[in-house]
């Protein structure tokens, strides 16, 4: 195949720059190309040392602005399409969300049919499929249930929509006469260095003496470092770009997941903080049921209050389903078609990820020294 390149949308963000980490060895690629709202002066930075191996374009801009689509898109061969609002806790407008997400994507599938870009990768979330209810049980889920969240908060739902959006435009005649070839990914919850969500948890614990707030305690989940999704986003292009596994792989969707134990929430965040002094809180937590009515009155306060004041509770039934579900899945799917093995151990993610942990504790002491000089 002769030269090739790529469009990493969000591609400053968590899992973006893992991605383009991986693509720079990729063979025959000549360039990768950028598209984020802002660049942060560390990741420029990071990325500008890339820049001797390969040509890097950081395109700051608007996923809803079509001219800067079209020129982010123009002479592209893949498009990675990473970018969007993750938002759990009813931080921000849902109009914001639907249209970052759904009308951002929907917009950047018409600037490749535009541009004759053949091939696009989605990352999705495995809130598209649920967990709908905390009493339902799904264990090593796969693709063949087809299971969908029917919650109507705006992430789940604008993610679902996008993907719909892409795997629907699978097939679409692009201007040039070829055909637009399409594919999801639905990764667990991602945890690994600068996870945001893991740095949020990090920074409140520091904040209570080493105390983990307790969240998740009654999940079971099968999280995935970032190192093995940004590899899975690998293993897709090569794929699609290759003629004898493209068919099977065209207009599908893949969970992936990893080796991680399958473990709780708060699990989780222990084992990759304890060797730092940080401890579990060993109070008693409410049971789920009575959190999930206290969630319902809530919203219903929300709801009676929305003709003369905007009152959005960030604690919701969705988030107390979504925190406490029995909620893993399979990866044979993406093993069997994209030929995914994770490319990290659980060994490897877990003491990446809290080497880090260990730089932001070290960077809290550094603060509290400035502070009391």
């Amino acid at each position: 195949m002769s030269g090739w390149s790529c469009l990493v949308t969000g591609g400053g963000g968590f899992v973006g720059q893992r991605i383009v980490r991986l693509l720079v060895e990729e063979k025959d690629l000549q360039e990768i190309r950028l598209l984020d709202k802002v660049f942060k002066s560390e990741v420029r930075e990071e990325f500008s040392k890339l820049q001797s191996k390969i040509k890097l374009t950081m395109l700051e801009g608007d996923i809803l602005d079509k001219q800067c689509l079209k020129d982010a898109c123009q002479g592209i061969s893949v498009v990675i399409h990473t970018a969007a609002i993750i938002d759990v806790v009813n931080a921000v407008q849902q109009e914001t969300i639907m249209n970052i997400n759904v009308k951002g994507t929907q917009l950047l599938l018409e600037a490749c049919v535009q541009a004759s870009v053949p091939i696009f990768i989605y990352t999705s979330t495995i809130e598209v499929a649920g967990p709908n209810s905390y009493k339902e049980v799904i264990q090593n889920g796969h693709e063949e249930e087809h299971l969908e969240s029917r919650w109507p908060a705006p992430y789940p739902q604008s993610k679902k929509l996008a993907e719909k959006a892409v795997l629907e435009a699978n097939g679409c005649a692009l201007k040039n006469g070829g055909t637009l070839y399409t594919c999801s990914l639905r990764p667990m919850y991602i945890y690994g260095e600068r996870s945001p969500f893991l740095s949020g948890h990090i920074d409140c614990a520091l904040k209570n003496n080493g105390m983990l707030t307790n969240y998740g305690r009654f999940s079971v989940v099968n999280p995935v470092y970032v190192g093995n999704v940004a590899w899975a986003h690998i293993l897709a292009l090569r794929a699609l770009r290759d003629p004898r596994k493209a068919p099977s792989i065209q207009g599908q969707f893949y969970y992936i997941s990893d080796d991680t134990p399958h473990q709780s929430y708060d699990d989780l965040n222990y084992a990759l903080s304890k060797d730092w002094g940080f401890r579990l809180d060993s109070r008693m937590n409410l049971p789920i049921s009575l959190q999930y009515w206290l969630a319902f009155l809530l919203e219903m306060v929300g709801f009676l209050l929305s003709p003369i004041y905007k009152y959005k509770p960030t604690f919701s039934r969705h988030l107390v389903t979504l925190s406490n579900s029995v909620f893993t899945f399979s990866y044979k799917k993406a093993q069997r078609d994209l030929g995914y093995e994770p490319l990290f151990t659980w060994e490897e993610a877990s003491q990446n990820t809290t080497e880090w942990v260990g730089s932001l504790v070290r960077q809290h002491r550094e603060t509290l020294k400035t502070k009391t000089h």
